[in-house]
C-alpha cells in the first residue's frame, strides 16, 4: 500500500536504491553482518534504511537508505567510511560483493 503524498513525504532528501551481487553461498552471510554490524552504525550516523531484500535466484541484496541532514548524503557517508567505528566493525564488502549498483531515487508522488 503507497502511502499518501503529504509534506512530511515530499521534503527533499537523498535517497539511494543499492543492490549488490554477492558471492555464490554467501548470501545469507552478508544478511546477517549486514543486518548486525552495517546497520546499527548508519542509524548512528543519521541515516534511514527504508527496507532490506533478498534476491536468491540473482544472489542479490537489495536495499534502500536515505538520509536528510546538515551535511549532503556525500559528505555524511565519506564521514561514515573514515569513521574508526567503521573501521572496527572489521567488515570488508570486497569480501563478499562482486558487484554493487547505486542508484539515486526520488519520491513519485
Amino acid at each position: 500500500m503507497i502511502e499518501s503524498c503529504d509534506e512530511e513525504t515530499t521534503v527533499p532528501r537523498t535517497t539511494q536504491l543499492r543492490t549488490y551481487t554477492v558471492r555464490e553461498g554467501l548470501l545469507d552471510e552478508w544478511a546477517a553482518k549486514w543486518r548486525e554490524l552495517v546497520v546499527p552504525l548508519r542509524l548512528e550516523f543519521g541515516f534511514e534504511i527504508q527496507g532490506a531484500w533478498l534476491d536468491r535466484e540473482r544472489s542479490q541484496f537489495v536495499w534502500v537508505i536515505s538520509y536528510d541532514g546538515p551535511e549532503s548524503f556525500t559528505e555524511r557517508n565519506s564521514q561514515y567510511w573514515a569513521s574508526p567505528k567503521r573501521d572496527a566493525i572489521g567488515l570488508d564488502p570486497e569480501d563478499y560483493l562482486v558487484e554493487t549498483d547505486i542508484r539515486e531515487v526520488t519520491a513519485a508522488c
